[in-house]
């Protein structure tokens, strides 16, 4: 396996199988879950199960050819959410149209790639901002979660208010919120999956939902969504700052996700000038998102899952490139996935909402400033308030701005800051 230059990062075959199947166990979750929440933005389960799982392969083995390194790529977790339930149900936009947004933030990002702009962008935003634009889609997700699931109902006196938890439907989502956290507490790898697994079948055992009939099936079509984006009606300056959102925090899913994955096995060291694997990672990330979007699934991305790899002891795309291959067994689940129960699955979003929220932890709000911790608190509360990762990170950006002009403090205030706040500006001027 000399073109993985398995010698070099000190592994083998049989580890770096062993790396692609804990990866594989710990990130098959998305492509049910996937299914069940592009479907409640009106696109066929069936066609998505098979997207998901296409993009997933497609990409995996990309990015193990073409970077080198143990990242597996897949249908991002809270642009998912953001797609069906922000865009398509929140703002009534055609799925067709939103792919069409999630084609276009992929083109630019792939354009972007390929030059030093994603350095500008992420070191022209303060690293405390990022991390509450994560904590935020953190909140929205989980708020997602919680209200698929019944757990939380809409309420005339006070907004939301706790569902109705003598519904069988309530109480199994509830058993799954509880036994995912319970497995995640001990760390077991595919935490998520088993959950699935195991909620289900105590799903069906009380008569909600189906046990299903067999397990294995032809995969659907995919003709349904595939090449069904609507790109002309995506070009309009009122949907400028969602384009520019998905790109945005796309970057951040991605370098965040890399950095953290890259920390463990040693990969992306900025100081070594030879180590191109983040530009081609970031590459391949980028034109996955595209081919996703033709595909007929939103936005692709790199999955922090794959750190579970590589604790495994995965070094190289060879990792990459098993857990695509085992990725494939995926497309003849169908009869499976289907038969989930939706609240067998909605209580993983709401798991990987608290993991994404826990980034605000590291913001020390005892020493930052009053502009930041301003900030900070609007992009997390307004994003579930809103229903709009747009809106909460527009919200944000322009209060920071505000506040730095008004104490004068502008060697804070850099050209990127100044272009993202005229954006934000632009989220709520054009929202008629």
């Amino acid at each position: 396996m000399g073109f993985f230059k398995l010698k070099k990062y000190n592994t083998n075959v049989k580890t770096e199988f062993t790396a692609g199947l804990t990866t594989f166990l710990t990130m098959m979750y998305i492509v049910p879950v996937n299914g069940f929440i592009l479907a409640d933005a009106g696109l066929p389960m069936d066609a998505v199960i098979t997207a998901t799982a296409l993009i997933t392969i497609l990409a995996t083995i990309f990015s193990g050819l073409w970077s080198n390194t143990p990242i597996a790529m897949s249908v991002g977790m809270g642009l998912n959410a953001y797609f069906s339930y922000g865009l398509v149900l929140g703002m009534k936009i055609p799925w067709q149209t939103g792919l069409g947004i999630v084609f276009l933030s992929g083109i630019l990002f792939v354009i972007l790639s390929f030059t030093n702009f994603r350095v500008w962008i992420m070191t022209s935003i303060p690293l405390n901002l990022r991390r509450a634009i994560s904590a935020g889609i953190g909140t929205f997700i989980a708020f997602i979660g919680l209200k698929q699931m019944g757990m939380i109902v809409a309420s005339p006196a006070t907004l939301v208010t706790l569902g109705d938890f003598t519904k069988d439907t309530v109480l199994l989502g509830t058993f799954g919120l509880i036994l995912t956290f319970v497995l995640f507490a001990y760390n077991l790898k595919g935490a998520f999956i088993l959950s699935i697994l195991i909620t289900s079948i105590v799903g069906w055992i009380f008569g909600i939902g189906a046990a299903p009939t067999s397990l294995f099936s032809s995969p659907a079509s995919i003709s349904p969504i595939f090449f069904h984006l609507d790109i002309m009606s995506a070009i309009s300056l009122s949907l400028l700052p969602v384009i520019i959102t998905f790109l945005v925090t796309d970057m951040f899913d991605t370098l965040g996700t890399l950095t953290g994955v890259g920390s463990r096995a040693n990969l992306f060291q900025e100081n070594n000038k030879d180590d191109k694997s983040l530009q081609k990672t970031l590459e391949a990330d980028a034109i996955a998102t595209v081919g996703g979007s033709l595909l007929g699934v939103s936005t692709t991305t790199a999955f922090v899952e794959s750190a579970s790899g590589v604790e495994a002891g995965g070094r190289t795309g060879l990792t990459a490139v098993f857990t695509a291959l085992l990725f494939i067994t995926t497309l003849f689940m169908l009869p499976l996935f289907k038969s989930i129960p939706p609240n067998a699955i909605y209580p993983i979003l709401v798991v990987v909402g608290v993991l994404m929220f826990s980034e605000l932890g590291k913001i020390n709000f005892e020493k930052v400033d009053f502009a930041t911790s301003a900030a900070a608190f609007f992009i997390v509360l307004l994003m579930p308030l809103t229903y709009s990762i747009t809106n909460g990170i527009s919200a944000g950006f322009i209060v920071y701005t505000i506040i730095k002009l008004v104490k004068k403090e502008t060697k804070d205030i850099n050209i990127g800051i100044i272009l993202l706040t005229f954006i934000s500006l632009l989220v709520f001027i054009l929202r008629g």
